[in-house]
């Protein structure tokens, strides 16, 4: 085999050296069709309910001000007081439920994105001790503050 390329040796010239451009980009053009597609199904697919009963979580945002930490928790059609929020060793938890109002559960639905069922989200907080949450709703958020604990003065 004198001056033959190793047979196993594959070498890639790139999508155009052997093919016309047109069938290269039209393959690329179909695999991301089909990645849009199984996202898509991804997406739109009905939750499962977990073993606690949990169907969805809300988006959140976190954000630490001087002497507070604020939590942003996205319920739009939530009663804010029967949403629990609890603080833990290892975070925030806030759990409740969105419920399909009753005049609506007979009508023909055209579109339906809210999640409803039960939702439960924990959040890792930053270091830090926190005093009593205060919750208020705003602009259809649930805002948490967890006003940080005064830190005890050391003797001078």
């Amino acid at each position: 085999m004198s001056g033959d390329a190793n047979p196993k040796t594959i070498s890639y010239m790139g999508p155009m050296a052997n093919e016309d451009p047109r069938n290269w980009m039209w393959s690329e053009a179909l695999q991301m069709l089909a990645r849009a597609e199984r996202l898509h199904r991804e997406v739109f697919t009905p939750p499962q309910v977990s073993r606690r009963g949990v169907n969805w979580e809300p988006p959140t945002d976190v954000l630490e001000t001087q002497d507070a930490v604020l939590v942003l928790v996205a319920l739009p059609g939530v009663d804010p007081d029967k949403v629990e929020i609890v603080i833990h060793n290892s975070g925030l938890s806030i759990a409740g439920e969105r419920v399909l109002p009753q005049e609506l559960r007979t009508a023909v639905i055209h579109r339906l994105e809210l999640p409803q069922g039960r939702f439960e989200r924990h959040i890792p907080l930053p270091a830090g001790r926190y005093e009593t949450p205060q919750s208020a709703v705003v602009n259809g958020c649930l805002v948490i503050r967890l006003p940080k604990a005064a830190r005890p003065r050391s003797a001078p």
